[in-house]
C-alpha cells in the first residue's frame, strides 16, 4: 500500500472506494494501526476515541503520505509482539482472546485495504492460501453479523462458499432480520467456488467474478454484492 501512494500519488481515486482517493485510503488504514496500536499497547477497556491521541500531529503531508502509513504499521506490529497472551482489552465484538482477535483482524484490515491500492494502481496480487481462507473465515463466521455491515434480502438466501484449494467449505445465511454463517459447506441457493486467493477479495466486494465458479442461483450472489455494507 505505502510502495503505491508512492508510485500512483495521493490524488488517484479508488474504484473499490468511490468516495476515496488514495490518500483518503492511507489515510484511513494508518488511522486504524494507531487507533488499534494504542488500545492494545494500553490494555484499554475503551476504544480511544480523541483524534489529537490517535493523530497528535494531524494527518501527513502528502510528501510524507507513505512513511506515515509504515510508522502506524510498525506500531500495531510492535504493539501485538509485545502483548502479552492473556491481553485484555476492547474489541468488536466479544473475543476470548483479545490479542489474537486484534492481530487477526489487522491482518484482514490492512490485506483488504491493499487491494483496494492494487485497484487504484491497476494491478491486483494475490494472497497465501491459508491467509485468504481466514479472511473468508472472519468475513462469513464473525464479520457477517455485524450490525450495520451485513447482508440483506426480501426473503431468507443461503449462499455456499467452497475454497478448492484449501478443502474448506462455509455456508452463510441472511434476510430480512438476521446473518450468519458457519464452518461447513451445506445446501445453499447459490455455491461459488474457486482458490481461497480468489475468493476473499471477491466476498469482500474487492474484485469481479473472474474465474470463480457459481452453481445455482446468481441472483444470490449479486444480493450479496449489492445490500452489504464489505
Amino acid at each position: 500500500m505505502a510502495g503505491i501512494a508512492g508510485r500512483v500519488g495521493p490524488d488517484v481515486p479508488v474504484p473499490s472506494c468511490p468516495d476515496w482517493l488514495v490518500r483518503d485510503l492511507v489515510r484511513h488504514t494508518g488511522w486504524v494501526h494507531r487507533w488499534a496500536g494504542l488500545m492494545i499497547s494500553e490494555g484499554r477497556a475503551e476504544p480511544p476515541s480523541n483524534r489529537q491521541e490517535i493523530i497528535p500531529g494531524g494527518w501527513p503531508s502528502d510528501t510524507g503520505l507513505a512513511g506515515w502509513f509504515r510508522e502506524g504499521h510498525e506500531r500495531v506490529v510492535a504493539a501485538l509482539d509485545s502483548a502479552p497472551p492473556d491481553l485484555r482489552c476492547w474489541t468488536i465484538m466479544d473475543a476470548p482472546a483479545p490479542r489474537d482477535f486484534w492481530a487477526r483482524r489487522q491482518a484482514h484490515e490492512t490485506s483488504i485495504h491493499r487491494v483496494d491500492a492494487e485497484l487504484a494502481e491497476g494491478n491486483v496480487t494475490g494472497f497465501d492460501p491459508e491467509l485468504a481462507a481466514d479472511g473468508i473465515d472472519e468475513l462469513l463466521v464473525w464479520f457477517i453479523g455485524r450490525p450495520g455491515r451485513s447482508p440483506s434480502a426480501s426473503a431468507e438466501m443461503t449462499l455456499g462458499v467452497l475454497a478448492t484449494d484449501v478443502d474448506r467449505g462455509w455456508t452463510a445465511v441472511f434476510g430480512p432480520e438476521t446473518a450468519h454463517g458457519r464452518r461447513q459447506l451445506g445446501e445453499a441457493d447459490c455455491t461459488v467456488s474457486g482458490p481461497a486467493s480468489d475468493l476473499y477479495p471477491y466476498l469482500w466486494s474487492r474484485t469481479p467474478l473472474g474465474s470463480l465458479k457459481v452453481e445455482g442461483d446468481h441472483a444470490v450472489l449479486e444480493q450479496w454484492r449489492n445490500s452489504s455494507a464489505f
